[in-house]
């Protein structure tokens, strides 16, 4: 009686032959699996020196046994291609067609040229063009509700300003003045060493009273909001967009532009001039604080000239200019809240894109209003 064996499989083989055309066809035969090529590791040496040769053909309908292993290996031998002359089975056929999908596909490299830059420039401005038309849509949106409302004062959202009001405003009172005391400071002292080389100390309260009152402090009031106030505004409609809870404010006929467009515009356009105002004076102490320190100026002299030195007039010109920067963060961080899809990535991107266009249309806007009232309210 003999023994049968155990494991029936024929070994991996190859065998190179002449065809009747003069090319060379290499011919696979047994069970190519992960153990058997463990085991034979000159075969894969061999078929790295015969796939060198790309016009030979293939035939490995012989295998017996083909798993993803020897696939993966006869795949790299050809350079991750088929080649061109392969005889295969069709049930092996899927485990080469698994690696051809995983294949990255190639990029070629655009050249650089004039035309490279003609379509950049030309998509950046059709980019901004659309912005802005969206922010004025909105803003005319906003029209038609300030006239609807005034017909129909009960429909005014007061909950939604209130709420707004105090997270735009009163939480912002502690940021808005520490900055404003560290500008005062830091302008008043660095105005002081410049004017103690001329023996005009005293023009330092000019300096700080025009420069504070008409520019720095609802700059730097709007830049604070704008950072703080008019990304979670962004941020806020944006979760609603990825909660769908603007698609149930739509199926209950509630209107997006009353309900979350109204109220934040509103809410920031009365807390600006007060954060201004907040502003200006936490950055005149802090002037005051570094002006008596640095060149004894007494708190009570300050006091007394500011009026003179300073005309009325810059400070309605720095509300006006709040009123305005309080009006485009609010449109601007709803502008982009609406433009956020519903994916965590979105989300990211287009409050990056709120804060930075708000910063720059508020710096935009105090160009524009420093050259219209250039020439008012000057001492």
């Amino acid at each position: 009686m003999t023994d049968t064996p155990i494991n029936s499989e024929l070994p991996p083989s190859l065998t190179v032959s002449k065809q009747d055309n003069g090319q060379s066809c290499v011919t696979l035969s047994g069970s190519w699996n992960l153990r058997n090529l463990s085991i034979n590791t000159s075969i894969q040496q061999q078929i790295k020196q015969l796939a060198t040769n790309k016009s030979q053909s293939w035939d490995i309908t012989s295998v017996d046994v083909l798993d993803s292993v020897a696939a993966l290996l006869l795949w790299r031998a050809w350079g991750e291609q088929l080649p061109s002359q392969l005889n295969i089975k069709p049930e092996h056929q899927s485990l080469f067609d698994r690696w051809q999908a995983q294949q990255l596909p190639v990029i070629e490299a655009t050249p650089f040229g004039f035309s490279v830059v003609v379509d950049y420039c030309r998509q950046t401005l059709v980019g901004f063009w659309s912005q802005l038309l969206s922010v004025l849509i909105l803003l005319g949106q906003l029209l038609l509700d300030g006239l609807y409302l005034i017909w129909h004062p009960q429909a005014i959202p007061w909950a939604e300003i209130f709420i707004t009001i105090y997270d735009a405003g009163v939480r912002a009172l502690g940021i808005t003045a520490l900055v404003g005391f560290l500008i005062g400071i830091v302008l008043s002292y660095l105005s002081a060493l410049q004017l103690k080389t001329f023996g005009a100390e005293v023009y330092i309260i000019n300096i700080l009273g025009l420069s504070i009152i008409r520019e720095l402090g609802p700059l730097l009031a709007a830049i604070l909001v704008a950072g703080r106030s008019g990304s979670a505004i962004t941020a806020q409609i944006g979760i609603m967009r990825v909660t769908e809870e603007l698609d149930a404010l739509s199926a209950m006929g509630i209107s997006h532009s009353l309900r979350l467009i109204l109220p934040k515009v509103t809410a920031l356009a009365i807390v600006m001039p007060l954060l201004s105002t907040w502003t200006s004076a936490a950055a005149l102490i802090g002037g005051m604080f570094s002006a008596q320190n640095t060149l004894d100026i007494s708190y009570q002299q300050f006091l007394v000239q500011l009026p003179d030195v300073v005309p009325l007039v810059n400070l309605f010109i720095g509300l006006g200019k709040s009123t305005v920067f309080g009006l485009m963060i609010a449109l601007i961080a709803c502008h982009f809240g609406f433009r956020i899809k519903p994916n965590t990535e979105s989300l990211g991107s287009e409050t990056t894109n709120s804060v930075v266009a708000a910063i720059t249309v508020v710096i935009m806007i105090d160009a524009l209003f420093a050259i219209l009232f250039m020439g008012i309210g000057m001492p």
